[in-house]
């Protein structure tokens, strides 16, 4: 038996951080060094952050990179430890793993398939390396190869893989060179989405039954820049089975999955596979970095921790349990990075805002139970609660404001809900009467144009204006308490413009608005009924899913409801999915319609398709000035990463 330690690591960086994050990643090291771990990788761009944006586009990012990388390297001994950061070289910038052994840098691997679909935009900031191509850089005042290598550390061969290159059919599954390896490790950012784990950790067990070695994953973790989340999951695949998983969504800096791996399992599967790639044919120009062996762990080592070896099932294994989570995560890291000391919410008593206040409560409570009362506020910067810190109601009561702005057109119904929702999460809950507000801006507006506001004429603009009067208001009480302001926006509206621009769009985040009103519908029923986490079920939120969605901005006589004006939910939800994600074409788009939902008449569904195609044509303007939301689903409306779309366009048009 030839074994070997091996640690993966996640980590909760901050692009640029450059102090911070390498204090983490140091932390990271001498805890793995503690536990005999010999060969460690840490995520892709894990030095600087992923989501940098154009500042990679900047040689002082890159210089700032390799002095971390400096500093990392001294972290080192007696240890492999695989780093991802940005290199420039020869006029480009590389998207690279660095190799460091026992406090020597080794050699730079550039990444060869880079992401550019969805929210990823690799390609503006980096080049690809060619397969199978080597040169040398100067770095840290030595020579060292810079390409598609491997590296032979005694009886070990370790093999590169960044992220993308896993994902890509064209990737290193045709690269025979890691079918020599018995250990490779892949420097992953993979951003959450619903469902994606599942196909992640499916990709991991492939790749290691293609190769027949121990596949080391290794992901970031939390909220980095704002919108995209890491789960943080860490997999260890072994020729062809998953054999451990970190457990993902922690609230922590960063973790280590450990596992003591056998190298000679890889080698006999190796000679037992038909199916493993043909390496018995030396390439013409042999791509081995060499390092110094690495001793056989012996017997007697000590036996690693509980906590490090993480579980073999993944318990987050719903869409419900996933998109809790993933909230839980996205809304913590955006407190602790934008030191924000809590969560103002326009309560209104539907589904949206329901959504949000349900999910800032179960944040605090299993932060609370992660992280215990000083942890949470140490981690916050926030001050004991005055009642029970243990207590998470206590909590939520100073840290999550909610309000509930009425006009005229508001009904008992909503107000209730609003009403017995706050006292069931216990938040700090308002009420206040804005038509006296309404009636000022009415009246001087009717001064203005010389006639009365009739509903009958001015549908729209009497709409808009109780929308905008409930602004000013929740911004006022949000910067008062110092408190980040949730904007309850959720795709299937942005989607269409069915929102007031400056009124029930204010905030500085909107964390549903990546998730369509379809899903969050049955989510909230889920949460009334089976939540088994945070405050566990909810039975306040009946009095929200009895009702059918409304804006309530017209007179109650009027009998307003969503589904009325735009279509039925999980309609638009089936075409901007279509549309946007899919891009398909009308007539595809049509005849997608008419397979699925067989119980609408033909005219039915080409109204809905055009009045899609309309609204989404009149509201690019809209979607450009929405706040920033999170990523938590395969596609996103978002027009700074995933769906760019002219402000000024022509709607398209369903052929006869």
């Amino acid at each position: 038996m030839d074994r070997l330690r091996i640690a993966g690591a996640s980590i909760n960086q901050t692009p640029m951080d450059w102090e911070g994050n390498v204090a983490r990643l140091t932390s990271l090291i001498r805890e793995a060094r503690v536990q005999k771990v010999q060969v460690m990788c840490f995520p892709e761009l894990c030095i600087t952050g992923y989501n940098c944006e154009d500042t990679f586009s900047s040689v002082h990012t890159a210089r700032r990179s390799v002095l971390a990388l400096e500093q990392l390297i001294q972290e080192t001994e007696n240890m492999t430890v695989v780093f991802g950061l940005p290199v420039y070289h020869r006029g480009s910038m590389w998207n690279c793993a660095a190799v460091v052994q026992n406090q020597k840098l080794l050699g730079i691997n550039p990444k060869k398939l880079l992401a550019r679909e969805g929210i990823h935009y690799e390609s503006r900031w980096f080049r690809p390396w060619p397969f199978h191509r080597v040169d040398t850089i100067s770095l840290l005042g030595q020579n060292v190869p810079f390409g598609d290598v491997t590296y032979q550390l005694g009886n070990l061969q370790l093999g590169i893989v960044i992220c993308e290159e896993a994902w890509s059919a064209e990737g290193t599954a045709s690269d025979a060179s890691l079918s020599r390896c018995e250990l490779v490790v892949n420097l992953s950012a993979s951003h959450f989405a619903l469902g994606k784990a599942r196909v992640r950790e499916t990709l991991v067990a492939d790749a290691s039954r293609a190769f027949q070695v121990h596949y080391l994953y290794t992901n970031l973790l939390g909220l980095e820049a704002g919108r995209s989340i890491y789960d943080g999951e860490i997999i260890l695949g072994e020729c062809g089975r998953i054999s451990s998983r970190s457990e993902r969504f922690q609230l922590s800096d960063g973790c280590l999955l450990i596992r003591d791996v056998d190298l000679d399992m890889a080698r006999v599967s190796k000679l037992k596979s038909r199916s493993v790639l043909d390496n018995s044919i030396p390439e013409e120009t042999e791509r081995v970095v060499a390092g110094q062996p690495i001793i056989s762990l012996g017997k007697t080592a000590t036996e690693i921790p509980q906590a490090y070896l993480g579980n073999t099932v993944d318990p987050y294994n719903s869409p419900e349990l996933e998109f809790l989570q993933a909230e839980k995560l996205g809304l913590f890291d955006y407190l602790r990075k934008s030191k924000s000391k809590g969560f103002m919410i326009s309560l209104s008593g539907g589904c949206d805002s329901s959504v949000i206040s349900v999910l800032c409560a179960h944040m605090i409570t299993e932060a609370l139970k992660a992280l215990g009362p000083d942890g949470l506020s140490r981690r916050l910067n926030w001050t004991l609660p005055a009642g029970d810190a243990k207590d998470p109601r206590s909590w939520i009561r100073e840290r999550v404001s909610t309000i509930y702005q009425g006009t005229k057109q508001s009904g008992d119904v909503t107000r209730a809900a609003a009403h017995e929702l706050a006292k069931a999460l216990n938040t700090d809950h308002y009420e206040v009467a804005v038509q006296d507000l309404v009636d000022a801006y009415v009246g001087k507006a009717e001064a203005l144009v010389g006639r009365s506001l009739e509903w009958q004429k001015d549908d729209l603009p009497l709409q808009n204006i109780q929308a905008r009067v409930r602004a000013p208001m929740v911004w006022l009480m949000a910067n008062l308490k110092g408190f980040l302001l949730l904007a309850t926006s959720n795709r299937s509206e942005i989607a269409v413009g069915y929102a007031t621009m400056d009124g029930d769009t204010a905030g500085g985040l909107a964390p549903i608005g990546g998730i369509d009103k379809h899903f969050l519908r049955k989510w909230l029923r889920w949460a009334e009924h089976e939540c088994p986490l945070g405050l566990g079920r909810i039975p306040a939120l009946k009095l929200v899913n009895e009702q059918e969605p409304t804006a309530e901005l017209r007179p109650q006589a009027a009998g307003q409801k969503d589904e009325l004006d735009l279509m039925p939910y999980e309609i638009l939800n089936a075409i901007e999915a279509a549309f946007v994600r899919d891009r398909m074409e009308p007539e595809s788009l049509l005849n997608t319609l008419r397979e699925r939902f067989t119980a609408y008449s033909e005219k039915q569904l080409r109204d809905f398709l055009a009045r899609f195609y309309r609204l989404w044509s009149q509201n690019q303007w809209k979607r450009e000035r929405y706040a920033s939301c999170f990523h938590l689903d395969d596609y996103n409306l978002d027009p700074t990463s995933w769906c760019r779309y002219p402000i000024l366009s022509v709607e398209l048009k369903i052929p006869d």
